[in-house]
């Protein structure tokens, strides 16, 4: 039977905390749904086709990007899940208010869909500091993104902000 997980998140934009959260998920699960949340409410960068791009160039030559596939979605994340037929989340938590936050809606998600459970990984040390509001600001700005995202995003973060 595959193994296969379901990975949310905004990725506005994909930083190299996603990334290596998303290197590590492949190594243990057989498929990883990267899964872009869009979310009418909350202005992006980014519009999901955007990000879906982005993921998708980000990604490309790696060996294990085979195993992934990636997909907006809007509502509620547990019908996405259940639709797919996943029965685990993987979160990404850097420090402890990520934790705080995610552990709720794990909460959340267990008494909504009992069988779906969530699974939370830290990035490498190096990269627990990296948020997308920082490398944001840093864009904003003309910043050097070489040590917080992919280049394929400094780009076409750099390209946002110059418009």
């Amino acid at each position: 039977m595959k193994r296969t997980a379901l990975y949310p998140g905004s990725f506005d934009p994909l930083t190299n905390g996603h990334l290596d959260i998303l290197k590590r998920a492949v190594q243990m699960y057989d498929k990883v749904i990267v899964t872009v949340a869009v979310n009418n409410q909350k202005k992006s960068v980014f519009t999901g086709e955007e990000r879906i791009e982005l993921i998708r160039n980000s990604i490309k030559d790696f060996d294990w990007a085979g195993q992934v596939e990636i997909e907006q979605f809007t509502g509620l994340l547990i019908n996405f899940a259940r639709k797919k037929n996943v029965t685990v989340l993987l979160r990404g938590v850097r420090q402890i208010s990520d934790f705080e936050y995610e552990f709720r809606m794990a909460l959340t998600n267990r008494r909504l869909a009992p069988e779906i459970d969530t699974v939370f990984l830290m990035p490498d040390e190096q990269l627990t500091f990296i948020s997308a509001t920082i490398v944001k600001e840093i864009a904003l700005w003309g910043g050097d993104l070489s040590s917080f995202v992919p280049d394929n995003v400094a780009t076409a973060l750099h390209k946002k902000f110059s418009d």
